[in-house]
């Protein structure tokens, strides 16, 4: 698709709709568990309200000498503050940077060392380490949002939003007005889910988000002025930003938002509370609504579709919510150096334990160590290019020169394509074990372990014994009693794949280490598999 040079997508994604005449539609329902309006209902926004706000927000950013492209940090709970924050800084052009509320005081000051952010706007508790850093000479101010009643402003950084923000635009001397920026300039800052080492940003332009918006939002997942969407994922997570932010407020649509940790039943009574149409899951969560003892009591019928992403959705997973609920899951691919799904199923055309197709609009090949396409059937790395492509990463010049090569971006994934175009992930490239000379993919020994009743999450990495070779080990999450089971586990693998992707060693966690986007941190596990491999 074509994209006009100039594009602000503060106007395409808000503004616009006002001048469609669609500012009276329901943009935002925003559900605080024990903090619902008085007559039971959820706090509701309208398309006139949150470009009222994304004003106000826009009006403290330019009094507080906020310039375009320098940077705005969001660290706030979903509802209507994050959302105006946000469309306020892009309509003055500035570049937003979205962080996990839940920052340690030493991921604060990382991300205020490293994105140079001048404002941030922030829940209570991540304002209180953001006001707390004390090497971030640029950074002014500290905006806490949200329930501000304990926070103590400081004659320093720390002030709270309700403080600086005019009640009335108008009176303020009127709306802001967006500034002319280019498809191509900087919008946002996505963090890649790498697994080690500090976050590094993505820097994606206005023009990647309206292209995917279009190109997968619209034509793929059909999103329409009667779609109301919730997700999982929480709006700081690129996946989240899209499928339940976008892509809706871009058709006129409505959002659900709720600030807390979602649990299997909070998302059951959202769905049965409020209806959405369109539901934004990851596989960990799909898991967790199956293992539910509210499981069957739940009505889903309200959904037209569900899509997953952010790790690899098991077939068995599929199946089992599709039996369950009727509802059929659209697993898929997209990175933030892509901005968003690039190869989905697509409604009504599933192949469960697959990611689908290519998202018409981007093309995608799988190549092999020297970028040459490899045939249908085998695996290969992942290679795509399309008008969603990052700037690069924030310095990181080396990386962004090995990940971004002319108009393609090469992933680190491994994935195998079949004559008919549909892909099936692999794994990570770092992730792939070659075992007695044999290629190991980790998913699908993960994806036969979770077919097993007794285990509820599982992730496969490889460590090196002594004797140089590399060794499978499976970490386990299970409800079961584990004296046994270990071994259950390795011969129900043994029985249903080639016996050297058996896992040597299951070793049973209560919880798995996450990293800053929710995943399974893979590199925390392997440091434990190593660790392990000396005693086995």
């Amino acid at each position: 698709m074509e994209l006009p040079e100039n594009l602000n997508v503060a106007n395409y994604f808000l503004y616009d709709r006002l001048s469609e005449g669609r500012g009276d539609r329901t943009a935002l329902i925003v559900d605080c568990a024990g903090d619902c309006a008085g007559d039971g209902t959820a706090r509701r926004f309208t398309y006139a309200d949150m470009a009222a706000r994304a004003d106000r927000f826009a009006r403290v950013f330019v009094e507080l000498g906020i310039e375009p492209e320098q940077r705005v940090l969001i660290a706030a709970r979903d509802g209507e503050d994050f959302v105006a924050a946000f469309f306020g800084a892009l309509k003055i052009g500035a570049a937003v940077v979205m962080v996990n509320p839940d920052v340690s005081q030493r991921e604060a000051s990382y991300f205020c060392r490293y994105t140079r952010a001048k404002v941030v706007v922030a829940c209570p508790e991540a304002a209180t380490r953001f006001a707390g850093v004390d090497d971030a000479p640029l950074l002014r101010r500290v905006i806490a949002v949200g329930d501000t009643s304990e926070v103590a402003p400081d004659d320093g950084r720390l002030c709270r939003y309700a403080d600086l923000a005019p009640e009335d635009v108008e009176a303020a001397g009127g709306q802001v007005e967006a500034f002319s920026t280019h498809k191509d300039d900087p919008a946002i800052w996505l963090f890649s889910g790498g697994t080690t080492g500090e976050p590094k940003a993505v820097v994606q332009t206005h023009g990647s988000f309206v292209n995917t918006t279009v190109l997968y939002g619209q034509n793929v997942l059909g999103m329409t002025d009667g779609d109301v969407t919730l997700s999982v994922p929480k709006l700081y997570f690129g996946y989240a930003t899209g499928s339940n932010l976008l892509f809706p407020m871009s058709v006129g649509a409505t959002s659900i938002l709720f600030p807390e940790r979602v649990t299997a039943e909070r998302l059951f009574e959202l769905i049965d509370r409020h209806r959405p149409t369109v539901l934004i899951n990851v596989p960990t969560m799909v898991g967790k609504m199956l293992a539910s003892d509210n499981a069957h009591d739940a009505d889903l019928s309200s959904l037209r579709v569900a899509t997953s992403a952010g790790e690899a959705l098991p077939e068995a997973l599929f199946r089992r919510f599709k039996d369950t609920w009727g509802v059929e899951l659209l697993d898929g691919l997209g990175t933030a150096e892509m901005w968003h799904v690039f190869i989905s199923n697509r409604p009504g055309d599933v192949r469960p334990g697959t990611l689908g197709k290519a998202v018409p609009g981007f093309d995608v090949r799988v190549c092999n160590d020297d970028g040459i396409p490899v045939a249908d059937g085998e695996t290969g790395w992942l290679w795509v290019r399309g008008k969603s492509r990052a700037l690069g990463y924030f310095q990181q010049h080396d990386k962004s020169c090995h990940a971004f090569r002319g108009d393609w971006y090469i992933s680190g994934d491994m994935v195998r394509r079949d004559a008919e175009g549909v892909f099936t992930y692999c794994g990570r490239g770092d992730d792939m074990l070659k075992v007695g000379g044999k290629w190991l993919a980790p998913k699908e020994v993960e994806g036969c372990l979770v077919r097993h009743p007794a285990v509820e999450e599982c992730a496969v990495v490889g460590v090196t014994d002594a004797a140089g070779l590399v060794k499978p080990y499976a970490f386990v999450r299970s409800p079961e009693p584990v004296d046994s089971l270990g071994e259950t586990l390795k011969t129900w693998v043994r029985d249903q794949l080639e016996p050297y992707k058996a896992p040597r060693v299951v070793v049973f966690l209560d919880q798995f280490p996450r990293t800053h986007l929710g995943k399974i941190d893979r590199g925390a596990l392997r440091k434990d598999a190593a660790a392990l491999g000396g005693s086995q």
